[in-house]
Order: structure tokens, then C-alpha cells, then sequence
């Protein structure tokens, strides 16, 4: 049975799952959310900011309030803490961005119920992608959906994409790019937001290419070195030559300097 704990609420789906829980996630999903959580969190990496999938998030101290799960959420400003689940106000403020991540079940709603919830919650940002194959959403032939809370802070106004079907976010700085299974970042000058393991493979490989570039160098110089000194002795023969024909001409080559 729910019950208060002081001002905590024991609600009732932190402890029994909601028809969501019981859906199974496509290989598609699954990969896809793994992968924009390592892309998120570099990208905040020294920042206070709380990074979540899969979170209950409540809105009232009902212990039978049905929660709102999105598969991302990121909530700046606040720090990163073990939680069962998030009552908006209480444990902190909304997150300023959601994502939803396609699945056969739930892909209705992600476009046209989550919008308005979102909305109520306060969150700034909410993202809808698709990364299936073939496209759940046929008749619209997108994969990626985008809407903005309003001025008025009570409804969500849809994000027009560019031709690519990208969308620009100002909460997270970046460019959201579909590209097939896969939802790309990238900054304003078009570099590709990294995950942790990418930018040390990235760093890696730059490391080599300089040590490859020192070796080059290394190489080049001796190779000077080695014309140098071959200049010198052929320099030396011909010095020999001349002294030998100026003695054989009955000239000390010494008296000359």
C-alpha cells in the first residue's frame, strides 16, 4: 500500500511497473539510447548537470500518479545523484531536455501525447527519434521530431526541421542530425559530438599521427645530415684532387692560403 514518508511520497509504480516496464525494446532502441547517453554526458563532462534514462518523473505527492519515463532526460544545474525516481519541485526542477526513442508501442503517443505532458512538466526541449527499420512513421518519412516550449510555458510549439531533417537544440548547443539508426550531434561548426571511448580513440590516433610526423621528421634530418656529410667528402676528394694537381705542377698547395 502507498503511503507518505514526512514530505516524501512512497508512490506506487517506483515499486510495480508500468505498461511501459513490461514492453520489450528493438535492438534499434536499446543501441541508440546507450549511445546518446556516452554522447550527452561528454558533452557535459565538468558541468553540474544530472543525466537519467528511464526515470519515474512525478508531478504531485499522489502515491498513485502514473509517471512519465522519458528514455532521456538531462537537468542542468543539478548534480548527478542515485535516485528511485523524480517529483518535479521537490527533488529539483523539470529537465530542460527529453528524448523519446521509437518503439512500435509507444510511438503514438511519443508524438502526440508526450508533447502536451511535457509541456505540463516544464520541460524546455522534448525530442522524438525513430531509428527503426523500415520508419514506424511512413506517411510522415521523418525520423526525427522536435518541439519547444512555448513563451507562455504551457504548450509545446513543433521545431521545423532544416531539409536534412536536422534540428538545432540551444539547451544542449547542438545540431541534432538523423542518420539512419544512429542521432548525431554536432556543434555550430559542424564537428560531430563524441563519446567518451571516440574522443580517446580521437586522441589517440592524433597522438600517433604526431608521433608519426616526429619519426618523418627525425628521418628527414638525418637524411640531411647523411647529403651533408656526403657534400663534405666529395667536397674533401675534390680539395685532394686539386692539391695533388697543383703539387704534381710543382705549386705547395699550403703557400696558396
Amino acid at each position: 500500500m502507498a503511503r507518505h514518508i514526512e514530505d516524501e511520497v512512497e508512490y506506487y509504480y517506483d515499486s510495480h511497473p508500468t505498461e511501459e516496464d513490461l514492453m520489450g525494446e528493438t535492438s534499434f532502441h536499446a543501441d541508440l539510447v546507450i549511445y546518446l547517453l556516452d554522447v550527452l554526458r561528454w558533452l557535459f563532462r565538468g558541468r553540474v548537470c544530472a543525466i537519467y534514462d528511464n526515470l519515474n518523473f512525478y508531478q504531485t505527492t499522489d502515491p498513485q500518479e502514473y509517471p512519465i519515463a522519458p528514455d532521456i532526460a538531462i537537468i542542468t544545474g543539478i548534480a548527478h545523484r542515485p535516485t528511485r525516481s523524480w517529483r518535479v519541485g521537490k527533488s529539483g526542477p523539470a529537465p530542460q531536455v527529453v528524448f523519446e526513442i521509437a518503439s512500435e508501442e509507444t510511438w503514438k503517443k511519443d508524438l502526440t501525447e508526450k508533447p502536451g505532458k511535457y509541456a505540463d512538466m516544464g520541460v524546455q526541449e522534448y525530442f522524438a527519434y525513430d531509428p527503426n527499420e523500415p520508419l514506424l512513421s511512413r506517411r510522415a518519412n521523418r525520423r526525427l521530431f522536435g518541439w519547444r516550449l512555448d513563451q507562455s510555458g504551457r504548450s509545446m510549439r513543433v521545431m521545423q526541421p532544416r531539409p536534412d531533417g536536422s534540428l538545432w537544440s540551444p539547451s544542449l548547443e547542438s545540431w541534432l542530425v538523423p542518420d539512419q539508426a544512429r542521432l548525431r550531434l554536432y556543434d555550430h561548426l559542424g564537428q560531430m559530438r563524441l563519446t567518451h571511448a571516440e574522443f580517446a580513440d580521437q586522441q589517440a590516433d592524433h597522438a600517433m599521427q604526431q608521433a608519426d610526423f616526429a619519426i618523418q621528421q627525425v628521418d628527414l634530418a638525418m637524411q640531411q645530415v647523411d647529403h651533408a656529410m656526403q657534400q663534405a667528402e666529395a667536397e674533401a676528394k675534390r680539395s685532394q684532387v686539386y692539391a695533388e694537381k697543383l703539387r704534381s705542377l710543382g705549386i705547395d698547395p699550403d703557400q696558396l692560403i
